[in-house]
């Protein structure tokens, strides 16, 4: 479910670059459905690579898959894909990759991205640069909520910028009132309200400014949540 949602997102008729590709399944799937002519699966352990070799071999798909072993864009050149994804790793880490591969981050058409830590940095990190989040998803699968966006370059000049709330829960998705995004809040009002319950009886200092920080989150997650109220 997470793969198609990814692969739903790039362009048709985009050459893929796929970051972390893992087995290659993104790279096949697109390739084999003809939704893209051509794929750069990369990765930085050569274990996954080989796999990701593997399976496109069995695909038979050598000829419009190639895989390199790669941290991150180091192996790429500005200009040979159009849509870049990087999914499953962490938001800092994300941001490493993006601005270490500045030259050839900037030669891509659009950017599909699946950050699982520190979304809030992230979004303020894209507005940043300069790229803009056009189309947010998010999944439930196997217990956990998947957040994934993507973005295309600012090309006007415009000042691109984020509430605390957008920047924490999605622009869009709170635009649009994405139904998991109300499961995924519901949750984590549930976990702040565990968490206040035992940071209210711990005298400590630093338990203090973390029940700061704790109820900042809760303000942010009601304020997300009166937005379904009428609907």
């Amino acid at each position: 479910m997470r793969l198609l949602a990814i692969a739903n997102m790039v362009t048709e008729g985009n050459r893929l670059a796929d970051v972390g590709c893992d087995h290659g399944y993104l790279s096949i799937y697109l390739v084999s459905k003809k939704k893209v002519p051509s794929a750069i699966a990369m990765d930085v352990r050569p274990g996954p690579l080989s796999r990701a070799r593997e399976n496109i071999s069995r695909y038979g798909l050598e000829d419009y898959i190639e895989t390199r072993l790669s941290d991150g864009l180091m192996k790429m050149e500005p200009g040979e894909g159009d849509s870049l994804v990087i999914a499953g790793m962490g938001g800092p880490l994300m941001e490493r990759i993006l601005n270490d591969g500045v030259k050839v981050r900037e030669g891509f058409q659009e950017l599909i991205l699946q950050p699982q830590s520190d979304l809030p940095h992230f979004r303020h990190f894209l507005a940043e640069i300069g790229w803009e989040i056009v189309s947010e998803e998010m999944i439930k699968e196997d217990g956990k909520f998947y957040p994934m966006m993507k973005a295309v370059r600012n090309e006007f000049g415009k000042k691109i910028s984020y509430t605390e709330e957008e920047a924490w829960f999605g622009p869009l998705l709170l635009r649009e009132c994405h139904p998991v995004l109300k499961e995924y809040l519901l949750r984590e009002a549930a976990i702040r309200e565990k968490i206040l319950a035992g940071l209210l009886s711990a005298p400590s200092e630093s338990a203090k400014a973390r029940l700061a920080e704790v109820k900042e989150e809760m303000e942010l997650i009601k304020s997300a949540l009166k937005r379904y109220e009428s609907i």
